[in-house]
């Protein structure tokens, strides 16, 4: 059996460099006009006569408030504070038997690996179904997908109250919502007789499936608005018909 670890989340910001550029900016940083300019000594006791007739421009000079300076010396140390506190920190977790988990070992343990190809292969999963199929229990589920949805290996798309996982992949931004659909075993049973022929209308499918046919309207809403399914109407009845433009999504997801 092997030993119980306990994952230690850390999101890595780069805080400590994005503090040094902000400080440096606004405290140190002067601006000044880009010109050409020649530095020698004054030939006299004047300061900023002309030599030889050439046009002489006396620059500004700028002081740095002492306050200034402090402030910036004191924010560099705790800076480096912080940063020699959080490598021992994690030497001591190291030590101690802790693993710290980012996005290079994330998949390293072989249950949370687990689950997350089966979210990759079944897209639109939920945790019951991944609980099913893994043989995982549900509190070791969610902590996995905890740690995946941190670290940015999947996504979550809630659906009538059910909440799915995609593997983090602009491929399914689009198809997010037909994919969730399919995955619900009425519509899947709703789309399948349309597409049979066997029944097209609200009654017949009604009485085919065994459900009310306020049943087949409430399916029959979320399968229009993902338009999976259109509707005609031929004289006092209306006909649905399957979305030739996702047939090919149905058969794979279907």
């Amino acid at each position: 059996m092997e030993p119980k670890t306990t994952h230690l989340m850390f999101t890595n910001i780069k805080l400590e460099k994005k503090v040094i550029f902000f400080l440096l900016f606004f405290l140190l940083t002067t601006t000044a006009e880009a010109t050409e300019y020649v530095v020698s000594s004054a030939p006299g006791d004047q300061a900023g006569a002309s030599i030889k007739g050439e046009k002489v421009v006396k620059l500004e000079d700028t002081l740095i408030p002492y306050w200034q300076f402090l402030l910036w010396l004191t924010a560099m140390q705790i800076l480096s504070i912080i940063d020699v506190v959080l490598y021992f920190t994690k030497l001591i977790f190291v030590i101690l038997g802790f693993k710290i988990v980012n996005k290079e070992n994330v998949l390293d343990n072989p249950d949370r690996s687990s689950i997350y190809t089966y979210i990759k292969t079944k897209p639109g999963a939920c945790i019951g179904e991944i609980v099913e199929k893994t043989g995982f229990g549900r509190g070791r589920v969610r902590h996995h997908i905890t740690i995946l949805e941190v670290q940015n290996k999947i996504e979550v798309h809630k659906d009538s109250g059910k909440i799915r996982y995609f593997k983090n992949n602009s491929t399914y931004h689009e198809e997010r919502k037909i994919i969730s659909a399919l995955q619900n075993v009425t519509s899947q049973r709703i789309i399948s007789e349309i597409q049979n022929g066997n029944c097209n209308t609200n009654s017949a499918l009604a009485h085919e499936i065994g459900v009310s046919r306020a049943t087949i309207s409430w399916y029959m809403r979320t399968l229009k608005e993902v338009e999976l399914i259109n509707e005609e109407r031929e004289g006092k009845n209306i006909i649905y018909r399957v979305n030739p433009t996702y047939e090919n999504l149905i058969e794979k997801y279907g």
